[in-house]
């Protein structure tokens, strides 16, 4: 996938035009739209966040263009909150101090902490 610049900052032009078409590329994602929209296996949904590219009219314009559905995302929304702030951060402190040389050996490392987690924390996690 496409990484941003070291120190730029990702706005809407930079997500409709470069990642957001990249990612459906690499997903395998660009099927016809009628073929998506009759077949629920093939929909699109994405779920954002409240991040200024992700709510921009331009962004808004494009996933209409794309027929992308969006899953909503609340301003305060308790039933992320568990994995943003108790799973993502202990992943996070796992990861304090390393330093990557490249962008794919830090999304490894995520994944590879992400993957150790135990089932019963993520669901621990979820009930609390």
């Amino acid at each position: 996938m496409t990484s941003i610049q070291n120190r730029k900052t990702v706005n809407s032009e930079w997500y409709t035009t470069i990642c957001l078409p990249e990612v459906f590329k690499e997903k395998s994602l660009q099927k016809s739209l009628k073929d998506r929209k009759n077949n629920r296996q093939r929909r699109i949904i994405l779920h954002h966040d409240n991040a200024s590219c992700h709510r921009s009219a331009e962004t808004t314009r494009f996933l209409e263009g794309q027929k992308i559905e969006l899953m909503d995302y609340p301003p305060y929304s308790p039933d992320l909150e568990p994995n943003e702030f108790y799973l993502f951060s202990s992943v996070k402190n796992k990861l304090r101090g390393q330093r990557f040389l490249r962008r794919e050996e830090a999304v490894d490392a995520y994944k590879m902490h992400v993957s150790e987690i135990p089932r019963s924390e993520w669901k621990k996690c979820s009930r609390n």
